[in-house]
């Protein structure tokens, strides 16, 4: 049993002011793995106040001194690669090697874009040739409260710490409570590394509380949070009275558009994408919107997919998808695809209840359902586990429409030969961003949505100056 009771603030491990204790659950087995402690408004507060007394000092320093801390953060990192990983599939499920090679590998990878991009952001720079004694000035936001989510965590904790950091930023980190223990480690990372007293630190809790207390904060100046959408819209409305900065990366029902003209393995590689990380990723395209005259050969094999995606425990290796995280999640999957089935969609593979041979854990059946309508429950939610709808078509103009027909916007797919159509459906879809026949954005892309996706960006550049307020000064002496 891992006992990890403490909060990291003001550079030391302290305890919380008041013990409530909170089980950390494996949902492999089902079974307690570990105990956190849920923070209280003494614990917030001592965090912020912490925060605040180190933002003057830390905004203040050369730029060059906080790219030499952050490359040392990720020198210890790499080191804790493995432990990392082992936290990772341990908190929310993911496979040991899915979680080494790509869970914790995603914080590593963002570290060192963010390391790469630094270079390109000016902090002080000439407004033009036409006012010579002009400055623009970017600095730290301030205090920042970063909420983080249990389906990627490294990958969203180093998307906020490390341009945060960069930015000259103090932070408080609320990790999810049911995932807390890789940020936990992330900590022990951060003060290996050298992070001066205060500059970071991090209190565990759940929104109603911590994250509540963090957004409505006096002392917090910006609030950067990744989750679902009906969370997003309580921060920003608790963050409203103080006129926070307010950062959101939210929910998404991602649709992939595959055109007739698609390469062979548009569907296989769009099923698979659905399913990985159990279908727990807001950019997951969990919408295949198939031209009809591919359409019946599409539901084959995607009903092929899923009848091969191996469904077993996260602490076993091999390329196979692991549980859900919680029950919670578990029981909302089982009624959405009961859903999907009542309103008249047509179920190819899986369905209600674990995959066979598996009766403990919150293991979900790769579902397929065909004949899904734009306006079915299971096509307009986010369900969040894997569950793919597969909705035909006649026409781009109709794709696009049943596309864009959704509240979310973060990332939509595109699988066409035809690079002018590709071009004008990159316009045309009301998305974030825009992925085209498999290939990946590129290191340093912008990641962040529109609509009830959210808004700001992260990674690269602008996930940087996210953090940063722009100032305007003129008389600037040049002696």
């Amino acid at each position: 049993m891992i006992e990890k009771r403490d909060f990291y603030i003001n550079g030391e491990w302290v305890a919380p002011r008041q013990p409530r204790d909170f089980d950390v659950i494996d949902p492999s087995t089902e079974e307690v793995c570990a105990v956190i402690s849920l923070g209280d408004q003494a614990d917030t507060d001592a965090a912020v106040a912490a925060a605040r007394a180190a933002l003057d000092d830390w905004m203040l320093t050369d730029p060059a001194e906080r790219l030499a801390l952050v490359k040392r953060i990720l020198e210890v990192y790499e080191a804790r690669m493995e432990d990392m990983a082992r936290a990772i599939s341990l908190e929310m499920g993911a496979p040991i090697d899915m979680a080494l090679t790509s869970q914790a590998a995603s914080g590593r990878s963002h570290i060192r874009n963010f390391i790469a991009a630094f270079d390109k952001v000016e902090f002080i720079a000439p407004l033009g040739d036409h006012a010579p004694n002009d400055r623009i000035i970017k600095e730290a936001v301030g205090v920042c409260a970063l909420i983080t989510p249990w389906n990627w965590p490294m990958n969203q904790v180093t998307l906020k710490v490390i341009p945060a950091l960069l930015a000259g930023c103090t932070m408080v980190l609320k990790p999810s409570e049911i995932a807390p223990l890789s940020s936990l480690l992330f900590a022990e990372i951060l003060h290996e590394a050298g992070v001066p007293k205060g500059v970071f630190n991090l209190v565990n809790g759940d929104g109603a509380g911590v994250g509540s207390q963090l957004s409505s904060h006096k002392d917090v100046d910006m609030v950067s949070f990744t989750g679902s959408t009906r969370a997003g819209i309580a921060i920003s409305k608790a963050a409203a009275d103080t006129l926070k900065r307010v950062h959101l990366e939210l929910g998404g029902k991602g649709a992939n558009l595959i055109f007739a003209d698609a390469d062979e393995k548009a569907v296989q590689r769009g099923a698979m994408h659905c399913f990985n990380n159990t279908g727990q990723s807001c950019n997951a395209p969990t919408r295949m919107l198939v031209q009809r005259d591919i359409y019946d050969q599409a539901v084959e094999t995607a009903r092929e997919v899923a009848e091969k995606t191996r469904v077993a425990s996260a602490h076993e290796p091999g390329k196979h998808i692991g549980p859900v995280v919680s029950q919670v999640q578990f029981d909302k999957i089982q009624d959405l695809i009961q859903k999907g089935m009542d309103e008249g969609a047509r179920l190819v593979a899986g369905g209600l209840g674990r995959p066979e041979g598996l009766n403990r854990g919150y293991f979900v059946r790769p579902t397929v359902f065909a004949d899904v309508t734009n306006d079915m429950t299971i096509a307009c939610e986010e369900i969040f586990g894997p569950v793919l709808s597969i909705i035909p078509f006649e026409s781009e103009e109709e794709a696009v429409q049943i596309a864009n027909d959704t509240v979310y916007g973060l990332t939509n797919y595109v699988q066409s030969q035809d690079g002018a159509r590709r071009n004008r459906l990159a316009r045309r879809l009301r998305a974030g961003m825009i992925e085209m026949n498999g290939q990946s954005r590129g290191a340093g892309s912008p990641f962040g949505g529109m609509k009830h996706s959210g808004n700001g960006r992260e990674g690269g550049v602008w996930g940087i100056e996210d953090f940063l307020e722009v100032k305007a000064v003129s008389g600037w002496s040049n002696d």
